[in-house]
Order: structure tokens, then sequence, then C-alpha cells
């Protein structure tokens, strides 16, 4: 297969059918046609303009909330590695944070500089690109609470700086190009006292462990909260707790998680979350809309 892209123009890994299993959380999925780990901005920005918005591009980062189907991820799949993941206090308020740099690093670095507001971030499973991609949330706060703006590669190599108004959040969305790569984001806090924050990030943390299966092959929140409601409510009283399909499970301590039980493909997952939202709709009238996003060929 030819690269898409000439191999003298960049610096960092660019691998031809990479598995992709092995770097998300269901560790299942195929082959990604092309997967480049940038050595730095510079390389990701030149690579994004080689390609001139003309191959599809998907960025990866710690693989949580993510279906990669079983025929493998077409074009590129862009995954940011230790370049990308810093994170320090540019302000009295102020954390900005790499693209790859984990939530609970955003959060502790700003426990540690007395900065409240972030500590929801200990809880959300994956990376500042991805949480900024998807507004994500946990515990009563957003990104969108808290974002102040937020680099981005568009799909022709373009970096913009975009303010927060310009994402249009709404509840797990933004209105991102498909291709385009957030590599940084400044956030804002308010003041704080680094053991309160330290204490509520303790406390989020122990309810993860307590309420969710973090130590299975799961894919996190499976759906998203309907209006007025809870997705975990709605699936258990359609009855499906620890019902299974194949290789693939609902799970039995928190009903809005699915499982790879072991021999799961990214197909046996996938249906069984559809044949949720089935029995879903037929018990209550609500349609469940999907929180994971699912990529790639069938």
């Amino acid at each position: 297969m030819t690269a898409p892209v000439p191999l003298d123009n960049i610096r960092g890994d660019l691998t031809c059918k990479a598995p992709l299993a092995k770097l998300v959380w269901f560790k299942t999925g195929g082959q990604a046609d092309w997967l480049f780990e940038p050595a730095d901005l510079d390389d990701l920005k030149l690579f994004m303009e080689c390609l001139g918005g003309t191959t599809p591009v998907m960025a990866l980062g710690l693989g949580s909330n993510l279906i990669i189907r079983d025929g493998g991820v077409p074009g590129v799949v862009v995954r940011l590695g230790k370049p990308f993941a810093g994170v320090e206090v540019t302000g009295e308020l102020e954390v900005t944070c790499g693209g790859g740099a984990p939530g609970i690093l955003a959060a502790s670095k700003a426990r540690d500089a007395g900065i409240a507001g972030m500590e929801f971030l200990r809880g959300i499973p994956g990376t500042v690109g991805g949480f900024v991609r998807m507004n994500g949330g946990a515990y009563g706060r957003e990104v969108a609470d808290i974002l102040i703006d937020c680099d981005v590669i568009m799909p022709d190599g373009e970096l913009v700086k975009l303010p927060v108004a310009d994402l249009q959040y709404t509840y797990r969305h933004s209105a991102l190009p498909e291709s385009a790569v957030v590599v940084s984001a400044r956030f804002n806090g308010t003041p704080g006292d680094p053991r309160d924050i330290g204490e509520e990030m303790d406390r989020i943390a122990k309810a993860r462990e307590e309420s969710q299966p973090l130590r299975t092959k799961t894919g996190g929140s499976t759906f998203k909260n309907p209006d007025g409601g809870k997705a975990w409510q709605l699936v258990d009283e359609a009855g499906c707790r620890g019902f299974q399909m194949g290789g693939a499970q609902v799970s039995e301590k928190h009903t809005n998680f699915l499982i790879n039980t072991g021999n799961a493909t990214s197909a046996d997952i996938e249906a069984l979350g559809e044949e949720v939202r089935e029995r879903v709709y037929k018990q209550s009238g609500v349609t469940l809309e999907w929180e994971i996003q699912r990529v790639g060929r069938p």
C-alpha cells in the first residue's frame, strides 16, 4: 500500500496495516490502514498539510469510549504520544494541556496549583483531545464549563485556535470537523485549597471504583443519558442486566457499560448495544443514543 505522504517529509512513525485492538479498552477491532505517531506538533502539521484534507483522519487517545469495527479503520489513525502529553500551569487559574494528556494528569496539576473546578477530569477515562472533541463530562461537570480555547490542526493542516464558543458544545458533541485533531487546550478554574481538591478527586475515584466495572475490558458509558433520565436505569428496567450476545455482555455492576468477556468481537459488542437499544425502546419508548464512538468498516 502506497504511503499517504512522502516518507521523507515526516519524522514520526508511520505504520501500514497497524493492529488497533491492543490500543483500545475493549481489546477488539481491526487494523488501521495507516497509524501515524507524530514526533511533535510541526511533524503533525506537515503530515496533515501533505494529506491536504483528502484522506480520512481519526485521532486516537487512550482508546476508551470507542469501538473499532472488525474491518478496520480507513485512512489514517493519528495517535498523540508523549510529545503531546504535557500539562502546565500557564496562569493564575489557567492550565494548558496537550491533546494527548490524560484527564487524571490535568486534574492533578490543577490540584497542586490550588486550582479548583477541574476535579471531574479525574473521572473521565481519556485524553484531553478526546474529551474536548466530545465535551466530555462526569459528576455534574463538563468540558464546556472550563474550556477557554483549544489549538486544532484542521484537515488541511492549518493550525487554528478556537475559543470555546466556536465549538458549539451540546451534550457530548462539538462542531469540530471529523478529521480535525485537537493538539492542546486551555482550561480555567477557580481558587481552591489543594487538600480539598484532592479529597474531591479521591471521592470521584472511589465512586468510579465502586460503581463501574473498571477492571474489565469495557469502553466506558455506552449510551447518552436521555433528557430527564438515566441510561443505566432504562437498560436495567428493560431486563438487560447481565444480558449476553457472543462474547459481549451488559455489565452486572453498571448496566450502561458493555463488557468483552474475553472472546468478543467488535461486531458482538455493537450488536449487543443495538439489541439493548431495541429492548429499551419497547419497554419505555425511549430511543437511547450511542455515546461510545463506533468507527471503521463492519
